[in-house]
């Protein structure tokens, strides 16, 4: 059996990631479909709208075999790492291939990037360090550093999709890995769209946007059925869907009870930041109110989201620093196929399966189990709350029946 690989965050999961993941199956044509995704907290520095295991379920009810969880390290970080871990990842399961979607739907641009990139490394990072200290966001910096140097590679950087797939395709030629990426054509909906689209394919971010605003009616055509279900299902347990709101009350008493000392240890708080992020949680009724008096054109939103991630669950510096590759692979559920392919290849994967976590000593996990009790902490309902804080230890990975 040969495997896809994918890297996901299905927030939730909609029309768009059905044709990807179809369209991957058939464009590699592969036996099994494998998303490594991210867990509680997601790559733009913000909680997952329902739990993990709400999202794989959705998953694999759509289509996907197996799912297994982006550690927290590398799921809250920038392209590069959170590429680089979740290609470490999908090689260790024994991937060979791996797909992506992007604008034009043609591999052979990123490949031709990948070579130019490391022939022109040093020049690059020199001006990347340069358009930093003129004011631009790392992402613009990088984006413009790449058409500022002769015969650049014809590959749109301002596009989200398309700066993830460089990064897979790089980690895939920087860990020598035995995958061959694919890409598909992104369909209809742009990354940032806030609008529902017409033909039923829209971004996860107009989606977001309508379930947040309770007209969670107004998605059902823009997301299959089962996820559909699985969200009515969520509210109808929990209550509500999670967002940066439901975490202000604790980060601002962190930021207001914290030194400056005490805030600048935490991972990608740096530059002095900290004293305006201080400053703005004294003024600030909301998270949404602080985000705008916080952010500035050298700090995105984004990258201010990741740092106070980082402060929310408490992850040091120190912590991550010594974290250089993932060292486990946490198993979130499997179809009867995926549990198929597990039995047959698990003496192949080159990095232990882990369904249990209890008793199992790892700094990495160690990061994990800290997001998710915080990612719990959000919850309005005490005894649901209660009950989640101890999810990760509660809760085998899900097993999708060909019957289910």
């Amino acid at each position: 059996m040969k495997a896809t690989g994918m890297v996901v965050e299905y927030n939730p999961f909609h029309n768009g990631h059905l044709f990807h993941a179809l369209a991957a199956k058939e464009q590699t044509e592969n036996d099994v479909l494998i998303a490594v995704m991210s867990g509680p907290f997601l790559q733009r520095g913000e909680p997952a709208l329902v739990s993990k295991w709400a999202r794989t379920k959705m998953a694999l009810l759509s289509g996907v075999d197996i799912v297994v969880e982006l550690p927290y390290v590398f799921s809250t970080q920038h392209a590069t790492t959170f590429a680089s871990g979740s290609i470490a990842i999908l090689g260790a399961m024994g991937c060979s291939a791996v797909c992506f979607g992007s604008e034009d739907g043609q591999i052979a641009p990123f490949l031709h990037a990948v070579q130019w990139k490391k022939k022109h490394s040093k020049e690059i990072d020199r001006l990347i360090q340069q358009y930093i200290r003129l004011g631009l966001s790392y992402p613009s910096a990088v984006a413009k550093s790449y058409t500022s140097i002769d015969k650049a590679p014809v590959l749109d950087l301002s596009k989200p999709n398309n700066i993830l797939g460089l990064h897979y395709t790089e980690a895939i030629d920087q860990q020598q890995l035995s995958i061959t990426p694919h890409t598909i054509k992104r369909v209809e909906a742009n990354y940032h769209d806030e609008i529902l689209g017409n033909n039923k394919i829209s971004s996860a971010t107009s989606i977001r946007k309508k379930i947040n605003g309770s007209y969670l009616e107004d998605i059902e055509d823009h997301v299959p059925p089962s996820t559909y279900n699985e969200l009515l299902l969520y509210k109808k347990s929990y209550h509500q869907f999670h967002s940066w709101e439901d975490y202000w009350s604790i980060l601002q008493y962190k930021l207001v009870t914290s030194s400056l000392h005490e805030l600048r240890d935490h991972y990608e708080i740096e530059e002095g930041i900290e004293h305006r992020l201080q400053e703005a949680a004294y003024t600030s009724l909301s998270f949404l109110l602080f985000m705008e008096q916080v952010k500035t054109k050298r700090y995105t939103w984004t990258r201010i989201q990741r740092m106070l991630t980082h402060l929310l669950t408490g992850t040091k510096k120190s912590e991550v620093q010594s974290i250089q590759s993932p060292t486990y692979i946490r198993l979130l559920g499997m179809t009867d196929n995926g549990r198929n392919y597990l039995q047959k290849n698990k003496k192949k994967l080159t990095l232990p399966l882990v369904s249990k976590v209890g008793g199992m000593i790892d700094p990495l996990l160690n990061l994990d189990l800290r997001a998710g009790r915080t990612y719990a902490l959000g919850i309005k309902d005490r005894t649901r709350r209660q009950e989640f804080l101890k999810k990760d230890f509660t809760q085998p990975p899900i097993h999708l029946h060909s019957s289910s």
